[in-house]
């Protein structure tokens, strides 16, 4: 009795490629195959546990067997046991502690001020055609000057105090939350659009459900940005006719060749940095767990 492969041999024809081809139809069947092939994964695989610490590490580590084999010269970087006990002569003298204060304080104000403006100015000209004549340019325009050139006219305006500080770090935040929830807006699936329209939404309705949360991934990544440029703000800004501040203390302990001081500094401000970064992370990681994407 012929079974149903006989059957349909008949209907085969060997193509020139050596598969074979059903007569007939668009399957294909390779020479040799021995079933159907497993699914191959092409996404970045599972998430190392402390992966993102694992770079840091291995740089401090370098770091620590370069100074301990003399490979690296104290004169030019100091070994993290002498960072460290510049570290707590610091905190015992109670002057990290005051500089950290007055830098946070200028930092949270700049990143506030910066935050407020940008977000305005991203839902004024996505929302509005108008809006965006008026506003886009001069953003862009402000993109294209770097933040650190406008140092000198501040001085001129706002002179040498707090309110020039403050200013610098909150134009260097605009930029980026403007940029990425301005595009994130204009990127709204028009479909809600109709929905709401069709729904006879409020404008308040309309920006709380629907303009508001398909900005927030863009928001997010801006705040990221954001973030960065405001503690790279603050290291140039403390450090040009500033009596306090890490930046103050990084300067002054520059000009008495005191690398360990600096090194304390600079670690302050790279925890900083890491510790901001990873809670704008958390926070993009909660509000937007609806969403799957190749990172997760």
């Amino acid at each position: 009795m012929a079974t149903t492969w006989d059957a349909d041999e008949a209907k085969l024809s060997r193509s020139s490629g050596g598969r074979i081809v059903r007569a007939g139809s668009g399957l294909v069947k390779p020479a040799g195959s021995t079933g159907p092939r497993a699914r191959r994964r092409l996404g970045p695989g599972p998430a190392i546990p402390f992966g993102l610490q694992i770079g840091p590490a291995l740089l401090v580590l370098t770091w620590v067997v370069g100074s301990a084999l003399g490979w690296i010269d104290p004169r030019i970087l100091s070994a993290p046991w002498t960072v460290a006990e510049a570290f707590v002569r610091l905190i015992e003298q109670g002057r990290l502690q005051d500089n950290f204060v007055t830098s946070a304080t200028r930092a949270l104000l700049g990143l506030s001020i910066g935050l407020l403006i940008g977000t305005i100015l991203a839902l004024i000209a996505g929302l509005s055609r108008i809006g965006e004549a008026l506003i886009d340019g001069p953003v862009q325009i402000k993109r294209a000057i770097p933040t650190l050139a406008l140092i000198p006219l501040l001085i001129l305006w706002f002179g040498i105090g707090e309110s020039m500080k403050v200013t610098t770090i909150a134009l260097a935040v605009i930029v980026p939350i403007y940029i990425h929830t301005h595009n994130a807006l204009r990127s709204i699936d028009s479909r809600y659009v109709e929905l709401a329209e069709t729904l006879r939404m409020s404008q308040k309705d309309f920006i709380l459900q629907v303009v508001l949360p398909g900005a927030l991934p863009g928001f997010l990544l801006g705040l990221r940005f954001a973030v960065t440029l405001c503690w790279v703000s603050l290291v140039v800004v403390e450090q040009i006719n500033a009596t306090s501040g890490l930046g103050y203390m990084i300067d002054l302990a520059r000009n008495y060749g005191q690398t360990d001081v600096i090194l304390v500094g600079l670690v302050v401000y790279v925890l900083l940095g890491l510790v901001s970064d990873g809670l704008v992370r958390l926070l993009e990681r909660r509000a937007l767990s609806w969403r799957r994407t190749l990172a997760n």
